[in-house]
């Protein structure tokens, strides 16, 4: 059990027998009346998301969320395929299941699955992947004055907008919470 006033971001509870994690928190102490806890929650299995109010000190269940090391071994037709770094116990998880993150697996990524009772409920990547374009426009010359972009197809499949010097080839950064293209890799 934990106390709703010791919700901080990322705790994973159980409400209404789902499982939620904390995105936001905000402690209120009104002039009149008793002090209560606002939050922002996401559904582990789902993604959806809902603001919810408790009470201050009010007790909830905390899950208990098992993060283990394993490698992507390959993609198929019946989802995703990870190994166990400890085990070696292969675990296969949909793409569903996994949310847009699995647009920037590759094979032999290491990643954290998150489990929960022993069922995988999700992957959790590093903030920054390196990724190869494999294909893109060609840039022009002369088109650095402003903060123009097009697209690029990565070798997962993903498409992420690039500056226009960047070229089919290139090894790039990206940001996997927000798709966002940080530079070259050196």
């Amino acid at each position: 059990m934990i106390s709703s006033n010791d919700l901080r971001n990322g705790v994973t509870i159980v409400v209404d027998g789902q499982l939620w994690t904390v995105i936001e928190f905000l402690h209120v102490k009104p002039g009149k009346g008793s002090a209560f806890v606002r939050t922002r929650l996401k559904n582990v299995k789902t993604g959806t998301t809902l603001e919810r109010t408790f009470r201050a000190g009010e007790k909830l269940e905390r899950a208990i969320v098992d993060n283990r090391q394993m490698q992507m071994l390959y993609n198929d037709g019946d989802g995703y395929h990870f190994m166990d770094q400890q085990t070696f116990e292969n675990v296969t998880l949909q793409r569903d299941l996994i949310g847009d993150p699995a647009d920037f697996l590759k094979d032999g990524m290491v990643v954290d699955v998150q489990l929960h009772d022993g069922t995988p409920i999700g992957v959790d990547l590093p903030a920054h992947v390196e990724l190869r374009i494999v294909q893109t426009d060609p840039g022009f010359r002369g088109d650095t004055a402003t903060n123009v972009t097009k697209p690029a197809k990565l070798e997962t499949g993903a498409t992420v907008a690039v500056p226009l010097f960047v070229e089919s080839g290139d090894v790039i950064r990206i940001d996997t919470r927000d798709r966002r293209y940080l530079g070259r890799a050196g």
